[in-house]
């Protein structure tokens, strides 16, 4: 049996191989963006009940999707393809957005959906991916219906890896459709995995494997030599392409 590791704001985290079975590696600490972003790039992310002490984990097996494995169904086909017909209108019905409303997004993940009535969601979580996303590693992704937003998804990108954090949906398969265009716009900037950490039926019936904890560590490793790409803020195109494009977009 594995002993939890107790850290406190001083002490580094240990190896991501050194977890419990279940993945459950040590507690305490912060979440302070120096320390996010200490965990994410060992592989390790938080995930704990409001009220308890920050628990941090690294399961085995994860959760991984590779973007160029990305399984569409034939009824998510037929709506992608009613969106792309209009996105490019002025007073498109869907429009898809990166960045502009991520507060939004991560309040409206916390809800409690699917006979969920707790969330990990808690005020003190999005106040510290608020500081990351306000530091320029914590992304959002909105799907609008008529000017109001109906779906989406938030998470991190360093290096040449997206962690999936979370998403939502009020309108049939506006997740899906974020995840659709996450992945396009990933694709676009050569980054070839997404992190979805725990199994899931959805993310495992849209191409999501569970992977070695040893070969997804080997994978963020290697998405990690590269530098994290610039994340431009707009409406995006279901190409991956952004409707105007900031210098150094991709």
């Amino acid at each position: 049996m594995s002993t939890i590791i107790w850290v406190d704001p001083a002490t580094p985290l240990p190896s991501a191989r050194q977890a419990s079975t279940h993945g459950l590696l040590a507690a305490g600490a912060d979440l302070s963006v120096e320390r996010l972003t200490e965990a994410y790039s060992k592989g390790i992310f938080p995930w704990f009940n409001e009220g308890d002490p920050v628990l941090w984990w690294s399961p085995d097996p994860r959760m991984l999707l590779k973007c160029d494995d990305l399984r569409i169904s034939r009824s998510l086909g037929k709506l992608l393809r009613r969106i792309e017909r209009t996105e490019r209108q002025e007073q498109a019905p869907v429009q898809v957005t990166v960045n502009m409303a991520f507060s939004d997004v991560i309040r409206a993940c916390a809800e409690p959906a699917d006979k969920r009535e707790v969330t990990w969601i808690s005020p003190d979580v999005q106040d510290a991916y608020l500081a990351w996303h306000h530091g320029g590693h914590a992304h959002s992704v909105e799907v609008w219906h008529d000017g109001v937003l109906a779906g989406g998804l938030y998470g991190v990108c360093m290096g040449r890896m997206f962690f999936g954090e979370s998403m939502f949906s009020r309108v049939s398969d506006s997740s899906k459709v974020a995840l659709v265009y996450l992945v396009r716009l990933l694709q676009r900037m050569q980054i070839r995995h997404i992190d979805c950490q725990q199994e899931t039926r959805h993310l495992a019936s849209m191409g999501a494997r569970p992977v070695r904890r040893d070969t997804f560590l080997e994978l963020l490793e290697q998405a990690l030599a590269h530098p994290t790409p610039a994340w431009p803020r707009g409406q995006l195109y279901q190409s991956g392409q952004f409707a105007s494009q900031p210098d150094g977009a991709p």
